[in-house]
C-alpha cells in the first residue's frame, strides 16, 4: 500500500516561472515530492502540472496545505485542486442489463486495484442485482420510462445525493442524462461508448460499424456533457477487425475492448490524472 500522499493538480495560462514557484514552494514546506508531470500546449498557450507530495513530509494537513498554497495560485491565475489519497473518492455505478463492464470493475474493485469507496450500484433494471450483492455492494433499481421520464431523473438525482457520491461511472447504462445532471456533475460522469468516438456516435456503433466494413473497432471512455458523445475524451483502445466478423464478433470483441478502457480511464480519473481544457483532456498517465 502507497504512503500518504497529497496530489496537486493545476492549470492556468503558461509563462516562465510557474514550476520554479510551485517546487520552492514546496520545497519551503519541507514537502518531498514523489511524482511530478508538466505539459504546456503551445497552441493554447495553457499550463498544466500534477505532483504527488509525500504527506508524512510537510509538518501540517492538507487543509493548511490548501490555505498556503492559495497564494502561489492567486499570483499565476491558477484553477488548482490538491486532493488527500486518505479520502477515497465515493463511486456510484450505473448500470442496465450488460454485465461485463460492471463484473471488470467489480473484480478490480475487491481486488484493491481500483482503490474507491463503492457507495452502490444503480440500475433500470433489477437484472443484476443478485450478481451485485454477492459482492456486498448495495444495489439500487431506478426505473427509467419515457412517459415518466423528467420524474425518473430526479428520483435518481436525489438516489446519487443521498450516496454522497463524488464520481458516476456509466458502465453501459444505456440511458442518455438530462443536461441538468450533466451539469451538476461535470467533469465528475464518466461514460463507455462502445466505439472510437468520433466514429459511429448513437445507438449500435457496432452495427454502424459493420455496416461501414471497418477493419478496425474501439471504445471510448469520456466524460459526460449535455452533448451526446461529445464530451472530453480520456481514454482510448482498439482492436484489430476483418471482414469475416459478424456483428456478434465484433460485439464480442468489443466488450473486451470496452471494459479495459472504461477500468483506465476511471483509475485516471479517480488518481486525479485528467485535467479538462476546453473540450480536451490532459492525461497524466
Amino acid at each position: 500500500m502507497k504512503d500518504r500522499r497529497f496530489i496537486l493538480t493545476v492549470s492556468c495560462p503558461d509563462r516562465v516561472g510557474i514550476v520554479a514557484a510551485v517546487s520552492g514552494f514546496l520545497a519551503s514546506c519541507n514537502g518531498w515530492i514523489l511524482e511530478a508531470s508538466h505539459h504546456a500546449d503551445w497552441d493554447s498557450k495553457w499550463f498544466f502540472m500534477r505532483h504527488e507530495i509525500l504527506a508524512s513530509s510537510l509538518g501540517f494537513d492538507v487543509e493548511e496545505l490548501r490555505r498556503r498554497f492559495a497564494k502561489v495560485a492567486d499570483q499565476f491565475g491558477m484553477s488548482w485542486k490538491i486532493s488527500d489519497t486518505a479520502e477515497k473518492k465515493r463511486v456510484a455505478v450505473l448500470v442496465s442489463k450488460e454485465d461485463h463492464c460492471l463484473s471488470d470493475l467489480l473484480y478490480r474493485w475487491r481486488s484493491g486495484e481500483l482503490d474507491v469507496e463503492l457507495a452502490g450500484v444503480v440500475s433500470n433494471h433489477p437484472t443484476l442485482g443478485d450478481f451485485t450483492r454477492a459482492y456486498g455492494v448495495p444495489y439500487h433499481v431506478s426505473p427509467v420510462a419515457p412517459a415518466t421520464r423528467e420524474q425518473d431523473f430526479a428520483r435518481l438525482e436525489k438516489l446519487l445525493a443521498d450516496l454522497r457520491v463524488d464520481t458516476v461511472v456509466l458502465a453501459r447504462y444505456m440511458q442518455i442524462l438530462p443536461p441538468n445532471l450533466c451539469t451538476q456533475y461535470a467533469g465528475r460522469v464518466i461514460n463507455i461508448h462502445h466505439s472510437f468516438l468520433p466514429s459511429f456516435a448513437g445507438a449500435k456503433p457496432y452495427h454502424q460499424a459493420f455496416e461501414r466494413g471497418v477493419k478496425l473497432i474501439g471504445a471510448t471512455c469520456h466524460y459526460v456533457t449535455p452533448d451526446l458523445d461529445a464530451g472530453p475524451i480520456i481514454e482510448q483502445d482498439v482492436i484489430r477487425v476483418n471482414h469475416g466478423e459478424t456483428i456478434d464478433d465484433m460485439i464480442r470483441l468489443g466488450r473486451d475492448v470496452e471494459k479495459t478502457v472504461l477500468s483506465r480511464g476511471l483509475r485516471y480519473h479517480v488518481q486525479d490524472r485528467v485535467l479538462v481544457h476546453r473540450n480536451k483532456t490532459v492525461v497524466f498517465e
